[in-house]
């Protein structure tokens, strides 16, 4: 295998006191939390996309990262194998041991769909390959349906029926190389899958339409022995004004209303739920009660800056929340915790994205221990507990059962002399994960 990342080494965990900078120092994959390895709570994978794709370009400048990983005067086919050769080399050297892709990521797009056909069975052997060399699996697939200009109005919201057939082609192609290379999990993201206007806009279609789209991919991919997940990844804007899979209940709506329940589930990304303003936490919790969790795309926001700057995550206190919802949750079955996460526009060395990833397997490595000593010390849950009592015994013990009744809840009300409200004690609650935390 050839080597791109000459000056990243293998990178080893050396404790919370080492100061070499290519080195984790929370991440130990062998350490056991909660009875599991840290490796498996914590199902880390590679992003090909911002990875290996993405060049620093934003709305103001051009490209600042060179994503060239062979001669310029390669054929397309060549680029991306050595592409695929760089994504490999970086996963073994940082212990990654899962990777997710857009279609168009690891094959070079062709506006001839069906030399674009022939490309990704191409590149999918070639990947195959160096997947049982090296035993790095894959996470999930999808199909990038909003880059193309024939996606300017959307995909499978698209008025036009000939953008809506080229989805299901890319569609059924992202289908068949996540089945061959493997993979449990299938997402949709819906790029421009929203609207500008109104005026121009029948939402009713476009969002039967996009169900539509969604069945036949299920019933594809189940008849081509898929057995994974297929997911929705919320996000309320950008780049369309109005997405339709806003946040995570708009997306529970829409599944429900359509009966795809069942075979999906929510990737749910950190930067996405600060967007609908909600916090990471709140968008993991409204998944895990509705049974719908399942997978992550772990990078953080800025919140002075209004759009998605997917920044590699080193916020520890949202990781911890966010693992606690994780392990809440039972774990990851079929998902895990994708760095949807780029380096800044400066940060241009390939040493950069090393150091992005090793502070964001770091970050969550704290969060996981900081998560399991919250949940071992027992103390907030104690008190969630005792705030919810009254429904423990009495009339509220009725209420739960379903035993009562309107009438009898006013009758009940009426008797009362006194109601008992007690403090929610968040400022304890507060400091008592600052103690844990940092005792």
């Amino acid at each position: 295998m050839k080597t791109f990342f000459e000056n990243v080494p293998q990178i080893k965990y050396e404790g919370k006191d080492s100061k070499n900078p290519m080195a984790f120092k929370h991440y130990n994959k062998d350490e056991v939390v909660l009875g599991k390895k840290m490796s498996e709570h914590l199902k880390f994978a590679m992003s090909y996309w911002h990875t290996l794709c993405a060049g620093g370009v934003d709305m103001f400048g051009s490209a600042t990262i060179d994503r060239n990983y062979t001669c310029k005067c390669a054929s397309p086919l060549e680029m991306a194998k050595a592409k695929a050769d760089a994504a490999f080399d970086f996963m073994t050297k940082l212990g990654i041991e899962y990777f997710c892709f857009h279609d168009v990521d690891i094959d070079p797009e062709s506006e001839n769909l069906a030399e674009f056909k022939a490309n990704i069975e191409e590149m999918t052997d070639y990947i195959k390959g160096l997947m049982d060399k090296t035993g790095i699996k894959l996470l999930w697939g999808t199909a990038n349906n909003f880059s193309n200009p024939r996606y300017m109005h959307g995909a499978g919201t698209s008025p036009f029926a000939d953008a809506f057939a080229c989805a299901a082609f890319q569609i059924r192609n992202g289908l068949d190389a996540t089945i061959k290379l493997g993979g449990k999990g299938y997402v949709f993201w819906g790029g421009r899958e929203g609207y500008e206007t109104l005026l121009n806009t029948d939402m009713g279609l476009e969002l039967d339409n996009m169900a539509r789209l969604m069945k036949m991919a299920v019933e594809y991919g189940r008849s081509h022995g898929f057995d994974g997940d297929f997911y929705i990844e919320p996000k309320p804007k950008e780049p369309t004004k109005h997405q339709y899979d806003f946040d995570a209940a708009t997306v529970l709506g829409f599944l429900r209303k359509y009966g795809l329940e069942k075979d999906f589930k929510l990737n749910i990304e950190a930067n996405h739920a600060t967007l609908a303003g909600h916090t990471f936490e709140h968008e993991l919790t409204v998944a895990r009660i509705n049974d719908a969790f399942g997978s992550i795309d772990a990078n953080q926001g800025d919140y002075l800056l209004g759009w998605d700057t997917d920044e590699f995550p080193s916020n520890v206190y949202d990781a911890t929340k966010c693992m606690i919802q994780v392990i809440k949750a039972g774990g990851f079955t079929n998902g895990g915790l994708n760095f949807d996460a780029k380096v800044r526009r400066g940060s241009y060395t390939p040493e950069d994205i090393a150091y992005g990833y090793i502070n964001g397997m770091d970050t969550y490595a704290l969060g996981l221990k900081m998560a399991a000593k919250i949940i071992e010390d027992g103390r907030l849950d104690a008190m969630v507990s005792e705030r919810y009592e009254s429904y423990k015994s009495g009339i509220g013990a009725k209420i739960i059962a379903g035993e009562t009744s309107l009438d009898e809840l006013a009758d009940y009300a009426m008797s009362l002399e006194k109601i008992d409200v007690k403090s929610g004690r968040q400022e304890l609650i507060e400091s008592i994960i600052n103690n844990i935390m940092f005792s």
